[in-house]
């Protein structure tokens, strides 16, 4: 049993001094494979790509270190001086120095119009002109150049197909600044028979709003030709009260050959417009409800179609319903091109009976004949949606809104119907 225990130590302590050594071995093969392996890889190729000698220079951004990201050269340009080449006496000679002197000029006109920015050797990218960054500030108004009217950018477009009528509003220039807070309209008619209005809002406020609406008016291509297209720019303030700005009378005659094309025009000032064939006049109408009273004032007319020389009155009606209840006449005036009539008169009505009532002018010629009644020359209703649509209903909703405020608007007249 001792021979055996003693020959147990032996083999135990003779494996205990091998393990070592063999994991020491084991060791030294793994890292000598190692390197083997990595002997065998093959070099990388260079990043920097090879540039052709024949090709345009390349500004290659990762040559070379920055000794701080701020610190980019700022260079002028290297002048192009054409290189002395001496007196040259022959033909081709003479060619040659025209040639080389043309490519000087032309690069210098380069240089000149392309700046100096240079990174790490020349390489013109640009100039920076200062005046294009220019910002306004915050609630300045710059008023529009001296000598410019307010315009109107539209295109205009006939579809025979369809027979239709396509108007695209783009945007309005150089608004006057006492509108460039208020939200802008446009109405847009194609007289002389069209009494429903097509209307646009503006996107935004400001000197320049922009629209990018297209209206479409259904009109044979007969008509077309013989018609004029109106558009009216409003001004609508913080209160809600419309204020014209002008008018643009496009006649569409010719104007149609070239399909899509933008087109400006300057707006009338709405003083100075005629938009009706038989003419215009102004009205001012106010109403008090505490008093139950309207109050009217038909002010002036211009571009009546006049028959004799002998003037001009007009009367007003106040209606309910399809009954005339009060009528007024005017005494007669006489004008040129503009009639003044300055005619105040007042009614009396309820606030329930104004969803109901109408007001209706006549301009009225009397003739030499006093028993002969006189000749009509335009008619105009003021009213609620039952009786008008269009400016003459949104002057009778203005009258309303803004009470014992007189609200002023031109009209046009029509045909009695």
């Amino acid at each position: 049993m001792t021979d055996q225990l003693l020959l147990l130590l032996a083999v135990g302590l003779s494996v205990g001094l091998l393990l070592p050594s063999l994991m020491t071995m084991m060791m030294m093969c793994c890292l000598r494979r190692k390197k083997n392996q990595q002997n065998q890889y093959q070099e990388l190729l260079s990043s920097v790509p090879s540039v052709p000698s024949c090709s345009a220079p390349v500004i290659l951004v990762t040559q070379g270190s920055w000794t701080s990201p701020t610190d980019v050269p700022f260079t002028l340009p290297p002048r192009f001086i054409p290189q002395n080449v001496g007196e040259l006496t022959t033909d081709e000679g003479v060619e040659k120095k025209e040639e080389e002197g043309m490519k000087v000029d032309t690069r210098r006109d380069i240089l000149a119009h392309r700046g100096s920015l240079s990174v790490r050797t020349w390489y013109p990218v640009g100039s920076v002109l200062a005046g294009l960054y220019t910002v306004t500030p915050l609630g300045e108004v710059v008023a529009p150049p001296p000598g410019m009217a307010t315009r109107l950018c539209f295109s205009v477009e006939y579809r025979h197909s369809s027979e239709q009528l396509m108007v695209s509003l783009l945007r309005l220039g150089n608004l006057p600044p006492h509108f460039h807070s208020n939200v802008t309209l446009v109405e847009l008619r194609l007289l002389p028979d069209d009494r429903r209005p097509r209307q646009a809002k503006a996107r935004g406020t400001g000197p320049d709003p922009e629209f990018c609406d297209c209206l479409i008016f259904q009109v044979s291509a007969v008509s077309v030709l013989k018609s004029t297209l109106s558009v009216c720019v409003l001004s609508v303030d913080k209160h809600g009260k419309r204020h014209a700005v002008g008018r643009v009378l496009f006649p569409l005659e010719g104007e149609l050959g070239q399909a899509g094309r933008v087109l400006w025009r300057d707006l009338d000032p709405e003083e100075a417009t005629q938009c009706s064939e038989l003419g215009d006049v102004q009205v001012s109408l106010s109403y008090s409800p505490s008093l139950q009273r309207l109050s009217v004032a038909v002010l002036k007319a211009r571009g009546l179609q006049l028959l004799t020389d002998s003037g001009v009155c007009v009367q007003v009606s106040l209606q309910i319903h399809t009954q005339a209840v009060k009528t007024k006449r005017s005494c007669v005036v006489t004008g040129g091109q503009e009639h003044l009539f300055d005619y105040r008169v007042t009614f009396k009505l309820r606030p329930q009976s104004l969803d109901e009532s109408c007001l209706r002018f006549e301009l009225q010629q009397p003739k030499d004949n006093s028993s002969e009644s006189p000749s009509l020359l335009g008619v105009l209703v003021l009213g609620p949606f039952m009786y008008a649509r269009g400016p003459q209903l949104q002057h009778w909703m203005d009258m309303v809104n803004e009470t014992q405020e007189p609200v002023k608007l031109w009209h046009r007249l029509s045909r009695a119907t």
